[in-house]
């Protein structure tokens, strides 16, 4: 484990390589598991105040699954997570002619309609993080679903912490990622 300020990283998002390969995965992970994305309070109350904005870059799958959850759920450990269409996909999911899964969240910000890009842990994903009393986990969250991200980002030879560069800033800051980046560069 390597320790910068209050958080616990994972050796892995060192040692472990990935590269998103969406042409292989078609965006699985919008579609698959048992619960949607986790959500933070900020992003909860930012679906709350801009859910009318991001309506139009939804399916209609989506916004029912929304209007008839909510713009968030509580999860079974009682986190806020994204409600989900009838078991499956998360309901900001939205899908390409070719199937291929992707967030009608970031499909408003790249419009330029909100500010926000996507739920923090969608971005960092294949990172997960968890908070605890007195800190944070950052662990590499490997599914099956992602082998071909794996052997893609092993023929690149980029490692995890680097893949999610900016999403890592963007949670925990440019200082953070550069102290991060220091330690790898003086372990080689």
């Amino acid at each position: 484990m390597v320790s910068i300020d209050n958080t616990l990283i994972s050796e892995d998002l060192i040692s472990e390589d990935f590269v998103c390969n969406i042409s292989k995965c078609k965006g699985e992970c919008c579609v698959s598991g048992e619960a949607g994305a986790p959500l933070e309070k900020d992003e909860v109350t930012f679906l709350e105040q801009n859910y009318s904005k991001i309506k139009p870059f939804l399916n209609p799958k989506g916004i029912s699954a929304i209007e008839s959850q909510g713009v968030f759920v509580k999860g079974f450990d009682d986190d806020f997570e994204t409600p989900l269409v009838k078991g499956a996909e998360c309901a900001y999911t939205v899908f390409s002619k070719e199937g291929v899964a992707s967030c009608g969240i970031e499909k408003a910000h790249n419009k330029g309609v909100i500010h926000f890009q996507k739920p923090i842990s969608c971005h960092l994903y294949p990172v997960r993080v968890q908070q605890y009393d007195e800190m944070t986990a950052v662990n590499y969250h490997s599914w099956s679903i992602c082998s071909d991200a794996c052997s893609f980002g092993k023929s690149l030879k980029t490692p995890v912490y680097k893949f999610v560069k900016t999403a890592l800033i963007r949670k925990f800051g440019q200082e953070w990622y550069d102290a991060l980046d220091q330690h790898v560069k003086k372990s080689l």
